[in-house]
């Protein structure tokens, strides 16, 4: 299996209403300081309506980029019940997916 296949299969362990952050799933795929990686797989993701990308977010608690646009990915997360203020996941920690 190949590096992003097995990105997105681990991925799909995040349940709808939690996030991730890019550093954390990483890790669950066994790299080390791979955020980047992780953030250029995501951008790649060929089934966005199946893999749900949009809950890979930043370590700060900041939503990151989408490659359809920081307000899809918003509203995406709010449609989970995820509350977003500036830009922001309020109680991040509580939201958090642990792999």
């Amino acid at each position: 299996m190949n590096l992003e296949h097995e990105v997105y299969k681990k991925l799909l362990d995040v349940p709808k209403g939690h996030i991730t952050t890019y550093g954390d799933l990483a890790k669950a795929v066994g790299l080390k300081n791979g955020q980047r990686i992780i953030g250029k797989i995501m951008n790649k993701n060929p089934y966005p309506v199946l893999i749900p990308c949009h809950r890979v977010v930043m370590s700060t608690g900041k939503i990151g980029g989408y490659a359809y646009g920081e307000d899809v990915k918003t509203k995406m997360l709010s449609d989970e019940g995820i509350e977003i203020k500036n830009g922001s996941i309020e109680n991040f920690t509580k939201k958090l997916f642990v792999f």
